[in-house]
């Protein structure tokens, strides 16, 4: 089976190597030719867990190929999946100028019958959008070649998507024929030998999926987040809390975690998109509305911990920030609670010095600049710091010397934006310790 990807981004380029891991053959397409000519010479332009070892390995034995032009390599393909970007418009709605064109591209190259499966998070109703692109362009040609419109919506957590992907929980397919089910099969089959979880539906269906799972997510997210607010004012502990509401099956523990906020590339843009596409139906998202403002508020709370812990007076103060990306195991830094927490403490007077394990380069690259001091551990930040924010939860943040850090810095104030620590053990060491959803010792 012969397939093309296109668009090189984190869901475009983990689908096609995984994909060529199971032995079909892949061709990642970009418009960027300097990304295909780094990606060609094994330069992986992402940090994703396992991925450049997986895409390497097919590149070597002839998987997975990667070019500029989908007209390469389309007579070939049994399917061509659409992974670009739909990154938000002002209003929040999702930009779907690039699927739209990879589907007039479809339409002005295909001679055979071919499916068109769309992958990039794209609102309900975009499958309608795409079979029209593409039905325009064949009538332009005057050809009436058969084709089908899927869709194929990803669920892939950054840090871990290599196993999603391989070993995927479900996978949600929409199409609207027969034809179009069997191939979306066949595709899939290898990764559930041992279970299988491929979902049917219609296509509408499926778009909103996609949609739905990351506000319910996200919504999980906010309402800790504000629960942890209510815990603070009452003296009540948000730890104690989420153990006894986890224990209800009903409810579980997954995405129960409280903390500085949710960031990346997919919460933050599907629930602004989300909200929209209710207004353009009617319908007022007033839950998912206040998902995203409850967020956008708990971004500020690191912040304003440390502006508490100093009398209101950060200016001349030597902040020490552990943790960038919006995650652990990802360089990606969009929409990241580190950029708003390190803002506010620019533009009340403090100095920051921050590390992180892979988004440092990101930060100076894309984001924070020079605005802020970089080092090269997690010590070396923290030297004659007044205070130290934990903000992103790595592994090697959780086990700290004490007997180093209190050396390293100069004042006893830690802030942990992800309650990774144990505030007996803080107070112990001689330090102040500010969490979320508990009081401060």
């Amino acid at each position: 089976m012969n397939i093309a990807i296109v668009g090189t981004g984190y869901v475009g380029l983990v689908s096609g190597s995984c994909f060529s891991e199971m032995g079909i053959n892949v061709t990642c397409i970009d418009i960027d030719s300097k990304k295909i000519e780094s990606l060609c010479n094994g330069i992986i332009p992402i940090y994703e867990p396992g991925l450049e070892e997986i895409v390497k390995k097919n590149r070597a034995n002839g998987r997975l190929s990667f070019s500029t032009s989908l007209a390469s390599c389309i007579d070939s393909c049994d399917a061509v999946f659409i992974a670009v970007g739909t990154p938000p418009g002002e209003d929040g709605s999702a930009d779907l100028q690039y699927v739209l064109e990879v589907a007039r591209t479809f339409g002005r190259l295909i001679r055979k019958y071919t499916l068109l499966v769309t992958k990039s998070t794209v609102p309900i109703g975009t499958a309608n959008r795409v079979t029209e692109a593409v039905r325009e362009e064949l009538e332009k040609r005057g050809e009436d070649i058969p084709f089908d419109v899927a869709s194929n919506p990803e669920f892939l957590k950054e840090g871990s998507a290599i196993k999603d992907f391989m070993s995927p929980d479900r996978i949600v397919i929409g199409v609207d024929s027969l034809r179009a089910k069997e191939l979306m099969e066949r595709m899939y089959r290898p990764f559930q030998l041992n279970n299988y979880r491929v979902i049917m539906m219609d296509i509408l269906s499926a778009e909103m999926t996609k949609y739905a799972a990351n506000a319910m997510l996200a919504t999980r997210i906010s309402f800790m987040n504000e629960m942890a607010r209510l815990c603070e004012a009452t003296g009540a502990n948000i730890d104690k809390v989420r153990a006894g509401i986890a224990s209800d099956s009903r409810i579980g523990s997954k995405f129960l975690y409280p903390g500085c906020g949710y960031g990346g590339s997919c919460f933050p843009k599907d629930v602004k998109a989300l909200v929209k596409t209710g207004e353009e139906h009617g319908v007022k998202m007033e839950v998912i509305a206040s998902v995203e403002h409850v967020n956008q508020l708990q971004k500020r709370v690191v912040f304003e911990k440390l502006l508490k812990a100093f009398d209101g007076n950060l200016k001349g103060k030597r902040i020490a920030v552990w943790g960038l990306s919006f995650k652990p195991e990802t360089d990606d830094m969009r929409e990241a609670p580190s950029v708003v927490i390190i803002r506010l403490l620019l533009e009340a007077g403090a100095e920051v010095t921050a590390y992180d394990p892979v988004a440092m380069d990101e930060s100076r690259n894309r984001y924070l600049g020079d605005s802020i001091k970089y080092a090269a551990s997690q010590y070396e930040a923290v030297e004659g710091a007044d205070a130290l924010a934990l903000v992103t939860e790595w592994k090697l943040f959780r086990v700290i010397d004490w007997n180093r850090l209190k050396k390293a810095m100069k004042g006893r104030i830690v802030v942990d934006g992800r309650n990774i620590y144990s505030a007996d053990e803080m107070r112990d060491n001689g330090f102040r310790y500010y969490s979320i959803g508990k009081k401060a010792y």
